[in-house]
């Protein structure tokens, strides 16, 4: 796969085009749904830059305690910008600054948790496309029909057939988005469908990280992402059967 693409003087990234698509996407099904379920515009707005902003800080900041051990060796790691981002550090980042602002403004965090994961899980989507132009998050060798090979990446070993972990995990995103929707509909108790949200992706990134081949910090035997995974498939499961109990109390 390639990465730039040069029209005329101007070069496009495919990666970051990727990631500005599915931020654009995620703000229009968020908007939508919103309205349509009486939230306000401007809540959804502010709620949405707190998710960018504590999505990009938690990325990096997790990015820098996997990848440590370099930056103790080589400093310049910390200002590079270009990449090293890790999604669980986005996620985890963008529900803390969501939840901190709904405390601030007084209103119900669960039933926004409900209204933004669909689409967070849709721009994962978009996301990972972008990983397959740059090569990035790329999976084991392979020598099945399905491998993709390489020419002209910085990440990936080139000239190599290797499992398309990119693309199944795109579509494990846009299958969870669509489920996640499915599920919006029956009206579950408040707080439920984020709960699946969190069920769904663990599982699904647990599994992926199996045929992925890239350096994500270990663990013992697994990998920084499924360690994180496991807890994070624990408070989703926790949560979903704690919340109806707490509709009850309130």
């Amino acid at each position: 796969m390639f990465n730039e693409i040069n029209i005329g003087p101007f070069t496009f990234h495919m990666y970051g085009v990727m990631i500005v698509i599915g931020i654009f996407m995620a703000l229009w099904m968020t908007t939508f749904r919103g309205k349509r379920q009486g939230h306000e515009e401007e809540r959804i707005f502010d709620l949405l830059i707190c998710v960018l902003l504590g999505g990009f800080l938690g990325s990096r900041i997790l990015f820098y305690l996997v990848e440590l051990p370099q930056i103790m060796k080589d400093p310049s790691i910390l200002w590079n910008f270009k990449n090293g981002y890790v999604v669980y550090g986005g996620i985890i980042g963008g529900v803390i600054t969501s939840f901190v602002y709904c405390k601030i403004k007084k209103i119900d965090f669960l039933s926004y948790f409900d209204l933004i994961m669909p689409s967070v899980a849709f721009a994962q989507g978009f996301g990972r496309i972008g990983c397959l132009f740059a090569g990035c998050c790329y999976g084991r060798q392979t020598d099945h029909w399905y491998g993709i090979i390489f020419y002209e990446s910085k990440f990936a070993p080139n000239g190599v057939r290797l499992i398309p972990t990119q693309l199944i995990s795109s579509v494990g995103d846009f299958v969870i988005c669509g489920l996640l929707l499915l599920y919006a509909r029956k009206k579950p108790a408040a707080g439920r469908v984020g709960c699946m949200y969190m069920i769904l992706y663990g599982v699904g990134r647990f599994a992926v990280e199996f045929l992925r081949n890239d350096y994500r910090g270990s663990v013992g035997a697994l990998s920084t992402s499924q360690v994180i995974s496991m807890f994070i498939v624990a408070i989703g499961v926790g949560m979903y059967l704690y919340l109806p109990r707490l509709g009850d109390k309130q």
